[in-house]
């Protein structure tokens, strides 16, 4: 009996040892464009308590938003380069580094945000994040910016040929560029950090962005109009480097991807209650806000029809027929 005893006391040790979480003393540095309180900040802010929280602090996460490690592009190579650890940034810039994720910057397509989460959070997202890896990054969830809006000096954009001549400062990517240009405006490519200067010196006449991102970086101090085109969604992609990523054990890897997919439903709540609150304060302070008739958002659409079909030719065929199903929306 007595060895029988000593038997199961051995094989209940053994399984508390293995079922045992191991969390290493750890610090990231976890970087963003975007300014503090604007929702990604605040997604990582949450981030960062509940990885604090959850591992008895051994695992501290170092939030650096508004740009203070430098642009998107240049804080994606540091994350690739192993200088620092992790980054949220617009899903669709990964373009430039992984065609497919273009079609999440396709204007006008994601209307439906119920749809567009079941979409990222399924079949749509892993087939995106499955090839991350290869650029020698993980991608842990899909947070959000916001829908994105015209402001600029120069008139209202009450219709299509308003954006004509207008400088519009365009996030770095080749389907943005082709997309205004096509629309008859003037792009010129940006990082975030230098979008204010920009505009308050003239060298811009305006930049589009989601109202919540507008009023948090002051925008409305250098901008007179802002016109709610709502031309695109921006989901973001909470990164982490593959090289860091391959140090860390099998719990700690667990730790932090299911507190990335818990922070997105919090973190995509606040961006969309954001929203609408934005625009207000943004009318209040000042700011000649007008909607864009649908009658010319459809003539807009129908404009730049010739740069979506553009790229969706260079979209994995499958990946394109998913997502147009996912959205309930005709294929072009």
């Amino acid at each position: 009996m007595k060895k029988q005893l000593t038997l199961l006391a051995t094989l209940l040790l053994a399984s508390s040892m293995t079922f045992a979480t191991e969390y290493n003393a750890r610090t990231i540095k976890f970087a963003a464009t975007s300014p503090k309180g604007t929702p990604p900040a605040i997604g990582m802010e949450l981030f960062a308590e509940k990885v604090a929280e959850r591992s008895g602090g051994k695992i501290k996460v170092r939030t650096f938003p508004n740009g203070v490690l430098g642009g998107d592009v240049q804080v994606l190579s540091s994350l690739q380069g192993g200088l620092i650890e992790m980054m949220t940034w617009n899903a669709g810039l990964m373009l430039n580094h992984v065609t497919d994720f273009g079609i999440l910057d396709f204007p006008f397509l994601y209307t439906d945000t119920a749809k567009v989460d079941a979409m990222l959070d399924g079949e749509v997202g892993k087939m995106l994040t499955d090839q991350l890896p290869q650029q020698n990054l993980v991608g842990l969830a899909f947070w959000e910016l916001g829908v994105r809006n015209l402001t600029n000096n120069k008139r209202p954009v009450t219709k299509l040929e308003d954006i004509a001549g207008l400088k519009i400062r365009a996030q770095q990517s080749p389907l943005f560029l082709d997309v205004w240009r096509e629309l008859g405006a003037n792009p010129t490519p940006l990082p975030f950090t230098e979008v204010h200067t920009a505009l308050e010196t003239g060298t811009v006449d305006g930049q589009e962005n989601p109202a919540a991102l507008i009023l948090a970086s002051k925008f409305n101090e250098v901008q007179k109009y802002l016109s709610l085109t709502r031309h695109n969604y921006n989901p973001q992609i909470v990164l982490i480097g593959k090289g860091f990523w391959d140090t860390l054990n099998e719990d700690e890897k667990k730790l932090l991807t299911d507190v990335a997919m818990e922070v997105r439903l919090e973190q995509r709540r606040i961006s969309r209650e954001a929203d609408s609150k934005a625009i207000a304060q943004l009318e209040a302070a000042g700011m000649q806000v007008n909607e864009v008739p649908v009658a010319e958002i459809t003539r807009i659409q129908a404009k730049i029809k010739p740069v979506v079909d553009k790229y969706a030719a260079q979209i994995n065929p499958e990946l394109v027929k998913k997502v147009y199903e996912a959205m309930d929306v005709p294929q072009q």
